[in-house]
């Protein structure tokens, strides 16, 4: 039997030595300094190299999401899952609220009178709010089908729209929408995706701001 040897490092240096990995693996690749940390954290939250590919930006889009998150734009998510995985700390720092409304009970019971799902019309209720919104959408692609039907009947205007659910069932096709939508968006291409995904870019955002303050 093979002996296995381990990398003795302490936990606190964990993360560290994971993007040193990442940065050794990526080799002489060259990546846009101002989207090389979402790519980087993405990667390190997923293991998955195929994100180099997949990730979608608008132009400055990166730029425009940290003067949002700096002039009191909030955060809605689709899953209590990418809630709970951003960063409180950071947002604490910078006063921005997160909103979650999927286990609420008229979202419950308007999705279950109108046959929807409770995402698509829990993004009905982010558009009543009175903040510009960034959405971190993770899990549901009927979420980013609601979110371009709101644009479309002028309810709502996203200040970003981070569209990366994971699935098989509409989930290229809703991708596709928010690109073509023209909304400032971030957007996993294909398949992949998930709410760790959505969590993981807005914290690698909320860290371009906080960790230089």
């Amino acid at each position: 039997m093979k002996e296995i040897t381990l990398e003795q490092i302490a936990p606190a240096e964990i993360e560290k030595r994971s993007f040193e990995i990442i940065g050794e693996e990526l080799g002489e690749l060259q990546l846009d300094p101002k989207l090389e940390p979402i790519i980087k954290r993405v990667i390190h939250t997923t293991a998955d190299f195929d994100y180099l590919e997949n990730l979608y930006f608008t132009p400055r889009v990166v730029e425009h999401a940290i003067d949002c998150l700096k002039n009191g734009c909030c955060i809605v998510t689709d899953t209590k899952m990418a809630m709970s995985g951003i960063n409180k700390s950071a947002l604490s720092m910078l006063g921005v609220k997160v909103y979650n409304f999927i286990d609420d009970e008229d979202v419950i019971r308007k999705a279950k009178e109108r046959g929807l799902t409770r995402s698509a019309v829990a993004m009905e209720k982010a558009a009543g709010l009175s903040e510009k919104v960034i959405f971190a959408i993770g899990n549901a692609p009927t979420a980013l089908v609601s979110i371009c039907e709101l644009m479309k009947k002028g309810q709502l205007d996203p200040a970003l729209v981070i569209g990366v659910p994971v699935g098989f069932v509409n989930v290229v096709q809703a991708k596709e929408l928010i690109i073509q939508s023209g909304v400032p968006a971030i957007v996993a291409k294909g398949r992949k995706g998930g709410s760790n995904v959505a969590a993981a870019i807005v914290n690698a955002i909320l860290y371009q701001i906080t960790r230089k303050q």
